[in-house]
């Protein structure tokens, strides 16, 4: 069964639930196979990196994680976080907001 993902790369979208919650940023990757999105500013966790070569340094980054693409919610304009509908226009099929009405 083919999943609808309604979110696209550089949406804003504010964080549900979890450690970050209320936080908004613009989806910077989307793993649709995992259901999975990464959020710029959110789910900041430290990893240990390698050192690749001479001149790189090692040591332990903080990097975006992924989250479940349910634990987010698009950004509407006018009314915030929102559900995401379908309006088709001519020849075209537009994504809407389910509140206002309003093309996302």
């Amino acid at each position: 069964m083919i999943k609808k993902i309604k979110i696209r790369k550089n949406d804003t979208v504010e964080v549900l639930a979890g450690k970050d919650k209320g936080k908004r940023g613009s989806v910077v990757r989307l793993f649709s196979a995992k259901d999975r999105v990464i959020v710029s500013g959110a789910n900041i966790v430290k990893k240990a990196m390698k050192k690749r070569s001479a001149q790189d340094a090692g040591g332990i980054a903080e990097i975006e994680a992924p989250l479940h693409i349910s634990n987010v919610a698009i950004v509407c304009k006018k009314c915030g976080p929102t559900r995401i509908g379908y309006k088709i226009d001519g020849d075209k099929k537009m994504r809407v907001c389910r509140k206002c009405g309003e093309a996302l």
